[in-house]
């Protein structure tokens, strides 16, 4: 879970302004925080399957709004990924 704290630092981060929760690029980040907080759980549950669906269901929401970010304007979308650290 993700604390109120870490949520307004990356909302401060990637947003436009301290509120600007909206935003794909703001969406992108938090389910980014989302997944890697969840790492260690599914690392220590293997059997969690109820669990790795939600997870699943975030890698999904995350990877579609990459994708708009990607169609809307290219250099967000290869800046966004170089500050998350996805791609290799």
């Amino acid at each position: 879970m993700i604390t109120f704290e870490q949520k307004k630092k990356v909302v401060s981060r990637f947003g436009k302004n301290d509120k600007d929760t909206g935003s794909p690029e703001v969406q992108i980040a938090l389910l980014t925080e989302r997944i890697n907080d969840l790492a260690p759980h599914f690392a220590a549950n293997p059997k969690d399957h109820n669990g790795n669906r939600g997870l699943m269901k975030m890698i999904g929401q995350r990877k579609n709004l990459l994708r708009y970010v990607q169609r809307i304007d290219q250099a967000k979308y290869t800046k966004l990924i170089t500050d998350l650290g996805l791609r290799k």
